[in-house]
């Protein structure tokens, strides 16, 4: 029969010694320095209103509240942020919360510690869920009394709350200024053109000067009648009156002064090789049309601009984005924490890996000597 060497008992004493010496240690500690914990949860997302305007609601049936998952990973990292930290602990000392328990150098929070510290420990007694595909967080608080773990998941709660209506608000704030800006360039752009077309009459003493360009064009019409009718009377007296005639002298001044008029009101309105220098009735025409698209542009401009301003200011007074708890902040009844046998079974379960691994190693470079 075989018999147990020196190295067998070696093997023994270190399975002793590295694995069942730890796991008496971690369950001496586990079941009777190890405070009891209890667990609050808190489960929410971030809703993101999406009202559609009367205009688009005529077209069908649009969504009206969804996910922002921008939003929620922004809200993922706040709640793992020193800053959060730091303020729940001065919302509600979470330095005296944990450090609550006596003869626990393990679980329970050395105070005062820096804010690192804190933070460290935070990372360990708040356990933050994350879904990115229906973006939804679960956070679940750890503390030693019932009350203070729901207490750490209202705070929670609230500034999550709080954090996400400062993105609304910054949002908000935001679209009305810009909305605001352009609404004033708008009302600028048309106190200017006003002005420039009432500039424009006040010194052309007209209003429309399409309506006296009408009115000239009429005056224009009328004096070539008279003169085709005067032309019509020459040419009767030529063929029925004798030489020195003095209806026929009358006849020929009358055609010459209708021509001379014609001409005149020509140069007026800027027809033809003669036109008078200086403003005639196309160089008016021609400004006063700019005039009043700029001004009609303007305008336009501005509708646009205030309806842009007034559906900011609608969508200002309610809150676009909002932190929609599915499950409140629950409270206790018993503890759950630590989980001691799930502890001392991997803790027993990496010992014995350890052990394991050191006796193969210390065999094979045995066996090539």
């Amino acid at each position: 029969m075989a018999r147990l060497k020196r190295r067998h008992h070696l093997v023994f004493l270190s399975f002793l010694a590295c694995v069942l010496l730890p796991g008496l240690v971690s369950g001496f500690y586990l079941w009777t320095r190890a405070a009891d914990q209890y667990a609050s949860t808190v489960a929410f997302s971030v809703r993101k209103e999406e009202v559609s305007s009367a205009i688009e609601l005529l077209g069908g049936i649009t969504e009206l509240s969804g996910s922002s998952s921008s939003d929620t990973d922004i809200l993922y990292e706040f709640i793992q942020s020193q800053k959060l930290v730091s303020e729940i602990d001065a919302e509600i000392d979470l330095r005296g919360i944990w450090s609550k328990p006596q003869g626990d150098p393990i679980f329970a929070y050395e105070a005062p510690g820096t804010i690192e510290d804190l933070a460290a420990h935070w990372d360990r007694m708040v356990r933050i869920y994350y879904d990115s595909a229906t973006s939804l967080i679960e956070v679940r608080a750890l503390a030693f009394t019932p009350d203070d773990a729901t207490a750490i998941a209202e705070a929670v709660y609230r500034r999550s709350s709080a954090m996400i209506n400062a993105l609304s608000d910054i949002a908000r704030e935001d679209s009305l200024r810009y909305s605001r800006e352009e609404l004033d360039r708008s009302v600028e752009l048309v106190k200017t053109a006003r002005n420039a077309v009432t500039a424009f009459r006040n010194r052309n003493q007209m209003v429309d000067p399409t309506i006296d360009l009408q009115a000239q064009a009429g005056l224009l019409g009328n004096l070539q009648s008279q003169l085709a009718e005067a032309l019509i009377e020459v040419d009767v007296l030529d063929e029925t009156t004798r030489v020195g005639d003095p209806r026929m002298e009358q006849a020929l001044r009358r055609v010459r002064v209708i021509e001379d008029r014609i001409e005149s009101e020509r140069r007026k309105m800027g027809i033809g090789d003669q036109a008078q220098q200086g403003q005639v009735y196309a160089d008016l025409v021609g400004e006063y049309e700019r005039l009043v698209v700029d001004r009609e542009f303007a305008e336009r401009s501005y509708t646009a601009a205030l309806a842009a301003h007034d559906a900011a200011m609608a969508e200002a007074q309610r809150q676009s984005r909002y932190l929609a708890a599915h499950v409140l902040p629950t409270e206790a009844e018993k503890s759950q924490y630590p989980q001691r046998g799930m502890l001392l079974g991997l803790i027993m379960l990496f010992a014995f890996l350890i052990w394991g691994i050191a006796v193969l190693v210390v065999y094979s470079l045995k066996d090539r000597r």
